[in-house]
């Protein structure tokens, strides 16, 4: 299988003393050649992870490895890596065309055809001066140095957040094509989630630097379950459950639990409640409205 796997065990983060780590005893398994989504809030960890995995800062403690060796300072996996911040990283007084131009003699599997095509798709003019384009000029810019690099692990932070509702469709589907046509593992860190589910085969989710769950899409939705039916009824199954969430409407209930091993999911079935499983954003939303605490939900379904 194309790409590069990528684990983490152990691995601490932290840019002060007595500050909070950034990354707290994280770990980890990416399989190759697949599409992970790394989910979480602002703040969670996402881009303190992928700066480790690319290589860009030494854990301060723990192993991290990518295609089985230690990526900091290390040239054959930078060479295999590709690192997109929103914006791209560029010099901002080069034009495009110049941007792109540099990203191919730098990188061996960067396709200038395939920039020149991205660019193309999502309106960016080659001519342009990167200090001129618009913010969602510039997250373009960094989709289109991303999937062009064709590079064995992409890692892909957070590019979509300048996109318009028809770019960020563009994305998607550029995305699902170059991974059909040409595939390599891939890393989408976004707390914007629905319209990157249908893409991604795994899910690892960060909350305060720590990975609540890891999994594939389907196992990470159903790790959080609402029931819902009389009030009386769902009072009653949520005692001695992990609730996220619950509300109250007249004589109606709806109640959101934690459900590592189906059994709450099979609880509320006997019950007679109308059971059912949040989307992901709706799932991520309730699991880290609150702060973190030890779980079996980050073992659960582990996709390695």
């Amino acid at each position: 299988m194309s790409g590069l796997d990528v684990s983490l065990t152990g691995a601490v983060v932290r840019y002060s003393r007595r500050g909070a780590p950034a990354l707290d005893v994280a770990d980890l398994a990416w399989s190759p050649g697949l599409v992970h989504g790394l989910l979480g809030r602002n703040g969670s960890g996402k881009s303190t992870l992928l700066a480790v995995v690319a290589g860009f800062q030494r854990a301060g403690a723990g192993q991290v490895r990518v295609g089985g060796d230690d990526p900091f300072e290390h040239a054959p996996s930078a060479a295999g890596t590709c690192l997109v911040r929103e914006g791209g990283d560029v010099v901002t007084s080069d034009r495009v065309r110049d941007v792109l131009r540099t990203a191919a003699a730098l990188r061996k599997s960067f396709d200038l055809a395939a920039a020149a095509h991205l660019a193309e798709r999502f309106e960016l003019s080659r001519r342009s001066f990167v200090d001129r384009l618009s913010r969602g000029q510039r997250s373009a810019l960094g989709v289109v140095l991303g999937l062009a690099s064709r590079a064995p692990l992409t890692l892909l932070d957070e590019v979509t957040l300048g996109l318009d509702a028809a770019a960020r469709a563009a994305f998607a589907c550029e995305l699902a094509r170059e991974q059909a046509e040409h595939p390599r593992t891939v890393v989408v860190a976004t707390h914007l989630v629905d319209e990157v589910e249908p893409l991604l085969d795994r899910v690892t989710v960060l909350h305060a630097g720590r990975v609540l769950l890891a999994g594939d899409v389907e196992a990470a939705r159903s790790r959080v379950v609402a029931a819902s039916g009389p009030a009386p009824a769902v009072e009653g199954f949520a005692v001695g459950r992990d609730v996220v969430a619950s509300r109250r409407l007249g004589g109606t209930g709806e109640v959101v639990v934690t459900d590592p091993d189906g059994q709450s999911r099979l609880a509320a079935e006997v019950a007679g409640l109308r059971v059912g499983s949040p989307s992901l954003q709706d799932a991520l939303v309730h699991l880290t409205s609150r702060s973190p605490t030890p779980s079996s939900l980050a073992s659960a379904g582990a996709g390695r």
